[in-house]
């Protein structure tokens, strides 16, 4: 792009308030962001100053895959952010750059391959047939988050980290105190220091393993030498945290499979269209409140027109680049034969999510549980009555009430 189209006089800077949005509505400042250009300036609740946000696919996955847009520089900035705390671990893989994030992913690669997402599907099913089991002889009405929703997410992850059954509690304890922004700095720092320490003391007694769990896998890297037992550690806490992600994306997908009962009887009679429909709803799916982490320009960079400037936060948006109607026709369609189907609901680019894999097999897994093995579920209570979470950096029902 020449020099003369490039434009110099920055958008205003909008307030991007922290919304409290109930059921899958999208987030209503976020459409008038994505409708006044591709490229425009925010300030969230939390933080200092101001940050570019980038809205269109194209120029999302740009910004996500270009070594000019650096996230260590993130760590000694208070740059605007929705989160009421900000704490990130020196060394932290979300804050790395490569090569040094590219030789931490390395070493936990082989569990998230698609033989390493496999290695745990029979015992994910037996474990989610029990719960579904368990649901139903306790009798209608129940609460799907509760019941199934929640544990299940949890006793896969363990399963893949190598956590036993017996820590399961303790590590949802403390991934809700350190996910909720209700407790306060300190209470979410406690939690995540305790999860530390715990992930230090596996680690540490599998550095000679053979296992194929992650915390096998990272013990045998750091007796190599290969990672250091924090950057270990800072991983191992990452990737217990995300997947729980899966409770809130999964309950978002059966709020809505719940109150379009038409998807659901399409999904019920055509068992072969459920993995793309999965793929579909995590497309459509509002997962999270306003934005995640931002990165720092390195050096001055045109995106779209937009000169950014060396030192300047930008922040991208995936719900937005989701529904890019130039990549998806008819974006707020939920259309089940969509393909192909490029969503970046697991980001993109070198901080891609790893578990992306996993998260489809649990969604997947959990829509064959529960609209086969129980055909009249329904919501046991009016749509809008379903509780929301507030004050949630990731958006998912409180609860969900349902019966059969």
């Amino acid at each position: 792009m020449s020099e003369e189209t490039i434009t110099e006089t920055p958008p205003p800077v909008r307030d991007w308030p922290a919304l409290d949005l109930s059921g899958a509505d999208f987030d209503p400042v976020l459409r008038e962001l994505m409708d006044e250009g591709p490229v425009t300036r925010i300030k969230l609740p939390n933080g200092e100053g101001w940050a570019w946000l980038v809205t269109r696919y194209d120029d999302v996955r740009t910004v996500t895959n270009d070594p000019r847009f650096g996230r260590e520089a993130v760590m000694d900035r208070q740059v605007t952010r929705l989160a009421p705390h900000f704490i990130p671990s020196r060394g932290a893989v979300g804050f790395l750059d490569p090569p040094d994030h590219t030789r931490l992913r390395r070493s936990v690669a082989a569990a998230f391959t698609a033989r390493g997402v496999e290695r745990v599907r029979e015992r994910s099913r037996r474990m989610l047939a029990e719960l579904v089991d368990e649901m139903l002889q306790d009798g209608p009405p129940a609460d799907l988050t509760e019941a199934v929703l929640a544990p299940f997410p949890i006793a896969v992850i363990c399963e893949l980290m190598g956590v036993p059954a017996t820590d399961r509690h303790d590590m949802h304890t403390w991934t809700q105190l350190i996910l909720s922004s209700a407790h306060g700095a300190e209470v979410s720092e406690r939690a995540k220091k305790e999860m530390g320490a715990y992930f230090a003391d596996l680690i540490g007694l599998r550095e000679g393993s053979t296992g194929e769990d992650v915390t096998s896998l990272l013990g045998a890297a750091v007796g190599r030498s290969e990672v250091t037992l924090e950057e270990a550690v800072g991983l191992a806490v990452l990737l217990q945290i995300g997947g729980e992600a899966v409770t809130n994306n999964s309950g978002q997908m059966f709020y809505v499979l719940l109150t379009r009962p038409e998807l659901a009887e399409r999904l019920r009679a055509e068992p072969e269209i459920r993995p793309r429909a999965v793929d579909e709803l995590l497309r459509w799916i509002p997962h999270r409140n306003a934005v995640g982490l931002s990165r720092i320009a390195l050096e001055d960079v045109e995106i779209s027109g937009v000169r950014i400037r060396q030192g300047d936060p930008v922040y991208v948006s995936y719900l937005a680049a989701n529904r890019d109607p130039d990549v998806f026709p008819d974006p707020e369609t939920i259309d089940f034969s969509r393909s192909p189907n490029p969503h970046v609901s697991f980001g993109f680019g070198p901080h891609y999510c790893p578990g992306g894999m996993l998260a489809r097999l649990e969604s997947e897994l959990l829509v064959d549980a529960l609209l086969d093995g129980v055909p009249g579920l329904r919501l046991a209570v009016p749509a809008g009555e379903v509780p929301f979470k507030k004050g949630a950096l990731i958006r998912g029902p409180e609860a969900l009430p349902v019966t059969w």
